[in-house]
C-alpha cells in the first residue's frame, strides 16, 4: 500500500510533535489508527466484491481455456492428474476395491498364522527347556557329589 520506511516515519513524528503538540499527539495517533483501520476494512471489502463479481461474470472459466491455450503442457499434466485421481478413488462395487478387500483379508490371515506359529514355537521351547531342567533336578537328586564340574556344589565347599 504506502511504502513508507523507518526514516520517513521519524519525520511525520517529529512534525505531528512540533505541530500538534504532546498532550494532544496520542488522540492524534488514535485517530489516525482509527482511520487506517477502517480504509483497510473498506479495501478488504472492495477486493472482496470484486472476485465475487468476477466469479459471477465467469472469469475463471476464461482464465482457465486461457491457460489451458497458452500452456499446453501444463493443461496436459493437469488432465494426467484428474486421470490418476479418478483411477485412485474406487467405488464400494469396483474390481480394484474387491482386489483391495481380499488382499487384506490375506495379510490378516498371514498375520494370524504368523503369530499362531510363534505362540507354538515358544510353547515347544519352554516345554524342552522345563523337560531338561526337570532332568537336570533328578540327576542333581540321585547323586548331589556327582555334579558337572562348572556347576558349584557341596563338593566344593569341603576343599576350600
Amino acid at each position: 500500500m504506502l511504502d513508507i520506511g523507518m526514516s520517513e516515519m521519524l519525520v511525520i513524528g517529529t512534525v505531528a510533535l512540533i505541530v500538534v503538540g504532546p498532550k494532544d499527539l496520542p488522540k492524534l495517533f488514535r485517530s489516525a489508527g482509527r482511520f487506517m483501520g477502517k480504509a483497510r476494512g473498506m479495501a478488504r471489502e472492495f477486493t472482496t466484491a470484486m472476485n465475487q463479481a468476477a466469479d459471477d461474470a465467469g472469469v475463471k472459466d476464461i482464465h482457465k481455456t486461457i491457460r489451458t491455450a497458452t500452456n499446453p503442457v501444463g493443461s496436459a499434466m493437469d488432465g494426467v492428474k484428474d486421470a490418476a485421481k479418478s483411477m485412485t478413488s474406487f467405488t464400494e462395487d469396483s474390481e480394484t476395491d474387491k482386489l483391495a478387500k481380499e488382499r487384506e483379508e490375506a495379510k490378516r490371515k498371514i498375520e494370524a498364522n504368523a503369530a499362531r506359529k510363534a505362540a507354538e514355537r515358544k510353547q515347544r521351547e519352554a516345554e524342552e527347556a522345563a523337560r531338561k531342567a526337570e532332568e537336570l533336578e533328578k540327576s542333581l537328586a540321585a547323586d548331589p557329589h556327582d555334579l558337572p564340574p562348572d556347576v558349584p556344589g557341596e563338593s566344593d565347599k569341603g576343599q576350600a
